[in-house]
């Protein structure tokens, strides 16, 4: 579609494969927890759908991220950010459209930390728990 509309991208769409992995990152950590979580409470797999479609609510899917700093102030918008998706996301726009789109990079910042924790944690807990999968399966 972009021949078609003649739309080049320019250096930005470099950084896309960057942008992949923290997507990648921000996924395999809360993965794995929620995996542990499946095999030790076999009714938890009845919460996930509800989880995600949370999780899409209040990501910036559908909308652009800067509708909530422009409305709400700087302040809130790093408060949303807690959201880790909300800087892979805003990156993958800042990478494909360019243009008007920019990072906030504080917000970026606490994203990205926040997806660092969520992998660590996730990956300690299904290490924690994954010695007694056999034994509840």
């Amino acid at each position: 579609m972009m021949a078609w509309y003649w739309f080049w991208p320019d250096w930005r769409i470099l950084t896309l494969p960057l942008f992949m992995a923290l997507a990648f990152l921000a996924a395999i950590g809360p993965g794995l927890f929620i995996t542990a979580m499946n095999v030790k409470y076999r009714d938890f797999r009845y919460v996930i759908p509800f989880i995600v479609q949370f999780g899409l609510y209040i990501s910036p899917v559908g909308f652009s991220s800067s509708v909530i700093r422009e409305r709400f102030g700087d302040n809130i918008f790093l408060l949303y950010s807690l959201n880790p998706m909300v800087g892979v996301i805003g990156g993958f726009r800042w990478a494909i459209l360019g243009g008007e789109s920019q990072i906030y990079w504080p917000g970026f910042a606490l994203s990205m930390a926040l997806v660092v924790v969520f992998l660590i944690l996730g990956v300690w807990y299904f290490r924690k728990t994954e010695k007694t999968f056999a034994d509840v399966i």
